[in-house]
């Protein structure tokens, strides 16, 4: 029996905020628990150290 409505995981994309257009990841994320914009710690190769990366639409 098929699914009714949107799929509950949807895939995103975190970029970095403090070098934007360096660094970015993709990932999922359930768009029931989490609705707000996903801010993750993630590794910057260009920075070489962790920064925040931030969800973008």
């Amino acid at each position: 029996m098929a699914r009714k409505g949107k799929d509950v995981r949807m895939q995103v994309i975190l970029e970095c905020t403090e070098a934007p257009g360096t660094s970015r990841y993709s990932t999922t994320k359930n768009r029931r628990n989490s609705p707000a914009r996903l801010e993750l710690k993630k590794y910057n190769a260009r920075l070489r150290r962790h920064t925040l990366h931030r969800e973008t639409r």
